[in-house]
C-alpha cells in the first residue's frame, strides 16, 4: 500500500490546497448571487451524446479527451468535460425552457484525458455561469463584468487582458468559412496535420492552432470583420459600448475562435502571463445554436468557465482556519468534563480541538502544532472546585476560570 499514487493527473486536495480552492468558489458564488444568479449542480457523468452531439464527434474533447466508457448496463457513459452542455441537457430535461431568461451558477471537477502541466489536470475543476435566454447584447456585457467582477475580487483582475472578438451570425461565418477553405486550400503544403484535418471539419479552430507553421499561415488569413453582416457589426458594436460603459479595459483578438457551429458573435478570454503558456483564466461566449441542437428550441445563450486550480494559483493566500482552544483533560475525570465543555464551547461558536491521549507535555506540544489560541487544562484539582485552568498562548498569561464562566471569558479568542 506504501507504494500507491494518484493517477497521473490527479491531485489530492489536501488542507491549505482546499482552502484556496474554497476561497475561489465562494467569492465567486457569492458574487454570482448578486448579479442574481442560482446555483446548480448537474451529475459528474452523462449519457455520452450529451457531450458528443453539441461538441461533435470530429472534435479533439470527442475524439481524445473524453473519458467515455460502458457501464455494467451497457449504457455508453462520460465523466464531464465540460459544464455547458450538462446544465442545457439539465434544463430541457426537467422543462425549465418555460422559465427563461434563467441564470445560473455551477462548480465542480471535469475529466478530459490531456496532456497534465502546470494548473492543468485530467480531473480539473471548474466555476461556470450560464445566461440562457437572453439575446441581447446586454447579456454578454453583463457576463463578462461578472467575470471580471470575481477576478477583481480575487485580486487577479490586474494581472489579467480581457481578449474579445466575435464571431458575427450565421451568415456571417458561412461566408467567412468559405474565404478561410479557399485560403487555407492554397497553403495545405504548410499545414500542420491537425489543422489539415480541422480544413474539413471546423477551419475556424486552424487559427487557434499553436503550431508554429499554421502561425505563419496564419498571419495573412483574411480577417473575419470583412465578412459581417451589418447585424453582427452592430451586435459586437453595442457590446463594446457597454464595456466601455462599465470601465472594463479589453483588447480585440481577431484570432480568438470557437470552433463550434454553436457559438457565435461575442468570445472572450481572460488572460495572464503568470502562469506561463498556459495564459487563459477565465473564458467564454454566446451559443445561440446550442439549444436547438441539443433537441430544444432554439434559445440564446452565453456563459463562460474558469479553471480553479489556475485561479487557485494566483490569489494570495487565504486567511487560514480559526485558532482553536485546546481541551487538555487530565485523568478520567477529566476526559468526561472536557467531552461535555468541548460540545458547549463548539455550540458557541468557538473551535475546539480536544486533546485525545498523553500527558500534559504532549498535549500542549500538539497545542503549539495546531496554532491554538488558548488551553483549558482540566485535573482532578480543578474540577473538585469547579474551575479550569486557561492559558493564553499570546500572552503567555494563565489564570484560573470559573466553570460557569468559561465561555464568557473565552469570548476574546472566537
Amino acid at each position: 500500500m506504501a507504494g500507491l499514487q494518484p493517477v497521473r493527473g490527479t491531485q489530492d486536495l489536501l488542507p491549505d490546497a482546499h482552502r484556496r480552492h474554497r476561497a475561489v468558489i465562494e467569492t465567486a458564488r457569492g458574487i454570482a448571487a448578486r448579479y442574481g444568479y442560482q446555483e446548480i449542480a448537474t451529475p459528474i457523468f452523462e449519457f455520452t451524446e450529451v457531450f458528443a452531439r453539441p461538441i461533435g464527434v470530429s472534435s479533439d474533447i470527442v475524439s481524445k479527451e473524453m473519458y467515455t466508457f460502458k457501464d455494467r448496463g451497457e449504457e455508453e457513459i462520460t465523466l464531464r468535460p465540460e459544464y455547458t452542455a450538462g446544465i442545457v441537457r439539465a434544463i430541457l430535461s426537467n422543462g425549465l425552457t418555460q422559465s427563461l431568461p434563467l441564470k445560473l451558477f455551477a462548480s465542480g471537477p471535469m475529466f478530459r484525458y490531456e496532456r497534465p502541466q502546470k494548473g492543468r489536470f485530467r480531473q480539473f475543476h471548474q466555476i461556470d455561469v450560464e445566461l440562457i435566454g437572453v439575446a441581447q447584447p446586454l447579456g454578454d456585457v453583463e457576463a463578462i463584468a461578472l467575470g471580471a467582477e470575481i477576478l477583481d475580487a480575487l485580486g487577479i483582475l490586474k494581472r489579467t487582458v480581457l481578449e474579445l472578438n466575435t464571431l458575427g451570425d450565421t451568415a456571417s461565418r458561412a461566408a467567412y468559412r468559405a474565404a478561410l477553405v479557399s485560403y487555407y486550400d492554397g497553403h495545405k503544403g504548410s499545414l500542420s496535420e491537425d489543422s489539415l484535418r480541422r480544413l474539413e471539419v471546423n477551419p475556424l479552430r486552424i487559427l487557434d492552432s499553436k503550431d508554429e507553421g499554421d502561425k505563419r499561415v496564419n498571419a495573412e488569413a483574411p480577417a473575419f470583420e470583412a465578412y459581417l453582416t451589418q447585424e453582427a457589426h452592430d451586435f459586437f458594436a453595442k457590446v463594446r459600448g457597454g464595456l466601455d460603459a462599465l470601465g472594463i479595459a479589453y483588447q480585440l483578438n481577431p484570432r480568438l475562435v470557437r470552433g463550434l457551429d454553436y457559438y457565435c458573435h461575442t468570445a472572450f478570454e481572460f488572460v495572464t502571463t503568470d502562469l506561463g503558456a498556459q495564459g487563459t483564466v477565465l473564458g467564454g461566449g454566446r451559443y445561440d445554436g446550442l439549444m436547438g441542437i441539443m433537441g430544444g428550441p432554439e434559445t440564446p445563450g452565453i456563459g463562460w468557465a474558469a479553471g480553479i486550480e489556475r485561479l487557485a494559483l494566483l490569489i494570495d493566500e487565504p486567511a487560514g482556519p480559526q485558532r482553536p482552544i485546546v481541551i487538555v483533560p487530565l485523568g478520567e475525570a477529566g476526559e468526561a468534563a472536557g467531552l461535555t465543555i468541548a460540545q458547549s464551547l463548539r455550540r458557541a461558536g468557538f473551535s475546539v480541538d480536544l486533546g485525545y491521549s498523553g500527558n500534559l507535555s504532549r498535549r500542549m506540544k500538539r497545542a503549539d502544532k495546531l496554532n491554538a489560541r488558548a488551553a483549558i487544562i482540566l485535573g482532578d484539582n480543578e474540577l473538585a472546585r469547579q474551575v479550569a485552568t486557561l492559558r493564553d498562548f499570546d500572552s503567555g498569561e494563565q489564570v484560573e476560570v470559573p466553570l460557569s464562566e468559561l465561555e464568557a471569558r473565552l469570548a476574546p479568542f472566537r
